[in-house]
């Protein structure tokens, strides 16, 4: 997926760059910058970075990788935090921006950003965060990069106490433990099973019923009662209850591939069109590369589930359509699954953004939206 928020170390990152937290002398310091100067090799990049010289706050300039997995480091000057009053926030978006420029630039694929100034230099996390996907999202609507956000801690990633109190209370509410979902499924498609044989049977009747009513009309008075009789009693209701759905007429191949309805990636771009949304719109919002939807327009297509989810979500679709949608690609929605409830929460309350609610993802450790 084009932007992913991930739980690692940022010196193992192997995308074509990655970024550094730097100070404006590009020399080693601690944290981030410092784990990246040791794992790279001091004494290197201390030489070409000593070769550069100052770079101001709000900008970037780029280096080799030398020892580390990615070909080039990125060094990104952030703002230290002197209480949100200072510009703190252009110039931390101008540092993400800066970067993202020279990976451009470069024609860079991929690059992992750390959580710029959120260290030593006192950022608060949570406004760091909005930050960097602000710039982030912004930049993917008109580019094709895929963007790491690495963060070695997960609780530096944090939603509002509001939203992660509502999403903990919803997932209380309607939790199901799966051996207790497994019992309840088994009943309701015995409930169905039941309601499919009710509905033959009482067709049957029905008809049957009808015949020996047409009947009693023609047949002399003496003999209603023997009719009357049989009418209810020829055949019992426990029995008509175990009577067996007759097999359909055998069909050929052809006939069974002709009666196949919409198929999945049919109904994504018929509501694509009903939703009056472009392709580039959706997949941008869906947090997918341009190349996999692509492969979506052909009809064998099979998403993965957090794909499909991701297409809902971009599609603004409702609970029911939603589920509508999973089960063109053979999914469901489980209340014994709290990915899958952390989804219908955003979905009920209609608020479709990918980021945030892959930021809630990630703070309830499940995996995210996108391909």
């Amino acid at each position: 997926m084009p932007f992913q928020i991930v739980h690692n170390d940022i010196t193992k990152m192997n995308t074509d760059a990655i970024v550094n937290a730097a100070n404006s002398y590009l020399r080693q310091g601690g944290g981030v910058c410092g784990a990246i100067f040791q794992a790279a090799g001091a004494e290197l990049l201390k030489k070409e970075c000593d070769e550069i010289g100052i770079c101001p706050v709000g900008h970037a300039a780029i280096t080799k990788g030398y020892r580390l997995p990615a070909k080039y480091i990125i060094h990104a000057v952030g703002p230290v935090w002197k209480g949100g009053d200072q510009g703190e926030d252009n110039l931390l978006e101008r540092a993400y921006r800066s970067s993202l420029e020279l990976a451009k630039e470069y024609h860079l694929d991929s690059i992992s950003f750390p959580l710029i100034s959120s260290g030593i230099y006192g950022y608060p996390k949570d406004k760091a965060l909005q930050v960097a996907i602000s710039v982030i999202s912004e930049f993917l609507l008109h580019n094709d990069m895929d963007i790491y956000l690495v963060v070695f801690d997960r609780r530096a990633i944090t939603l509002s106490e509001k939203l992660f109190t509502e999403i903990n209370h919803y997932i209380d509410t309607y939790y199901e433990d799966s051996d207790e979902y497994e019992v309840r499924s088994r009943q309701n498609r015995a409930s169905h099973e039941f309601d499919q044989i009710y509905n033959v049977n009482s067709a049957i009747f029905a008809k049957r019923d009808l015949k020996k009513t047409k009947k009693l009309r023609k047949e002399p008075s003496a003999k209603n009662d023997q009719l009357e009789k049989t009418l209810f009693e020829e055949t019992p209701f426990e029995d008509a209850l175990c009577y067996s759905i007759p097999e359909s007429t055998p069909r050929c191949l052809e006939d069974v591939i002709n009666q196949i309805d919409e198929t999945f990636s049919e109904m994504l771009f018929r509501l694509i069109d009903e939703k009056g949304k472009a392709d580039v719109e959706v997949y941008k919002k869906a947090n997918i590369d341009r190349k996999l939807f692509s492969k979506m327009r052909n009809k064998e297509y099979q998403p993965k589930k957090s794909t499909a989810l991701a297409l809902a979500i971009a599609l603004e679709l409702s609970l029911d359509e939603t589920k509508d949608f999973l089960m063109k690609a053979g999914y469901t929605l489980s209340n014994s699954n709290r990915f899958d409830l952390i989804i219908r929460f955003f979905i009920e309350n209609k608020h479709y953004d990918m980021y945030v609610i892959n930021e809630a993802l990630f703070t309830h450790e499940q995996p995210l939206l996108g391909a």
